[in-house]
């Protein structure tokens, strides 16, 4: 194990382990470090830790000092004198016409070496151009040539995602990507939708790709031959994330029918023939264990679940509008209360039939009340008209049930 602290260069991602010499760092501060180019500016982004020996490049460079005010100030002249530089090398690549383009300039801590990052399409030469920048900057002249990701890293920007780029942010390298990653995670092949804005494909495409390398593996490829609980079928569509796919079954192609991968058995993965593929039995139909929530829902939704927990506290009471814990009347899906009245607390008008007026329903009693003894059915009551056929007479539909005479009897009047 050996102790080392961990510093960030300006403008890069990647950390370097150097040497503290027995000097407590801690993140955040500023040092000098001694490098192959000479001593750098550089800021701490870990304090002073142990690693492996097998993590570390020999010969560990050691750190100088802490820096100081001078050295800041020695940054901020750098930095003017890099933006001189830089217009000054685009006049002189214009002057020479040659077929490049400037990204960005670097100066060195003690100001002895410039270094000029350009792109191109090919080879060119700039040795004229060298000479007279070391001509004008009295100082080390170095031109490299860098390739588009770079010149995203270096620049900066915002993706399609609205974020600022990876590259620039927190990848220390580039890794390598290409379009097979875009095909395992069934993304659109339109070069527009999966290139960053240097032109080359998404860094982020890698970011997924073993989990999606995985999901494959336990998943039927497409044109499966398969068999469901609902009988054998072909594979057509795979949802890798979800682990679900969509069957065109023998018995009913249309419409297609989503299974889950534990619910389906392979006869055949990919496309092949079903001659000698034995069929065996339908698997059992698979059914997600709910969570304890998912499963109170329904039970939680009924009306009055909560309603005695919910009376129990007083200030719940007083914001339902009920009084010394009284229950409030409850009332149908319908609106109707089951008190014989009204809402105003007066009792609904009948009508001289005795029954309500239109809209409104008779109330259903408090009490149960023992069912009430059938009435005999009257016979029908027949008279004789005067030519002497028999005229029907039925009985009338009032309270009483039979109607009196006027004498006082009761019964039907007999001729």
């Amino acid at each position: 194990m050996t102790e080392v602290i961990s510093v960030r260069f300006r403008g890069g991602c990647k950390n370097y382990y150097f040497d503290p010499k027995g000097v407590q760092v801690k993140m955040g501060d500023q040092v000098i470090v001694e490098t192959a180019q000479g001593p750098e500016f550089a800021t701490c982004t870990e304090g002073n830790h142990e690693v492996e020996d097998s993590a570390i490049v020999k010969p560990l460079c050691a750190m100088l000092r802490m820096a100081t005010d001078n050295d800041r100030r020695a940054v901020e002249h750098n930095k003017k004198k890099e933006s001189e530089a830089f217009d000054i090398c685009e006049k002189k690549i214009a002057e020479h016409g040659l077929e490049m383009k400037l990204v960005n300039v670097s100066a060195s801590f003690d100001g002895n070496k410039i270094i000029f990052y350009f792109t191109a399409d090919g080879r060119v030469d700039f040795r004229e151009l060298v000479r007279d920048l070391a001509g004008v900057f009295r100082a080390r002249i170095e031109l490299r040539q860098i390739g588009v990701r770079d010149e995203a890293k270096m620049i900066g920007g915002l993706g399609i995602c609205g974020r600022p780029f990876c590259c620039s942010q927190f990848l220390d390298s580039f890794l390598p990507v290409s379009i097979k990653m875009a095909k395992t995670q069934n993304l659109s092949l339109n070069p527009t939708k999966i290139s960053g804005t240097c032109g080359r494909l998404m860094c982020c495409l890698k970011y997924e790709q073993n989990a999606y390398e995985d999901a494959a593996k336990r998943m039927p490829k497409a044109e499966s031959f398969v068999q469901t609980p609902d009988g054998p079928g072909n594979v057509k569509s795979v949802d890798l994330l979800r682990e679900t796919v969509k069957v065109s079954l023998d018995s009913a192609p249309e419409p297609l029918k989503c299974y889950h991968n534990c619910e389906i058995c392979v006869l055949r993965n990919g496309k092949g023939s079903r001659e000698g593929i034995e069929i065996p039995e339908r698997p059992a139909r698979y059914v997600e264990e709910l969570e304890e929530e998912e499963f109170m829902a329904p039970v939680l939704a009924t009306p009055y679940y909560h309603m005695d927990a919910y009376l129990e506290d007083a200030p719940t009471r007083e914001r339902m509008g009920t009084e010394g814990g009284e229950k409030p009347r409850r009332r149908h899906r319908g609106g109707r209360r089951r008190s014989g009245k009204a809402a105003d607390g007066t009792k609904p008008e009948q009508s001289k039939g005795g029954e309500e007026k239109k809209g409104q329903q008779k109330s259903r009693p408090s009490k149960p009340q023992a069912p009430k003894q059938q009435e005999p059915k009257q016979p029908r009551l027949e008279a004789k008209a005067e030519g002497g056929e028999t005229k029907r007479r039925h009985r009338p539909h009032h309270r009483g049930g039979r109607r009196r005479n006027k004498g006082g009897e009761s019964g039907p009047k007999s001729e």
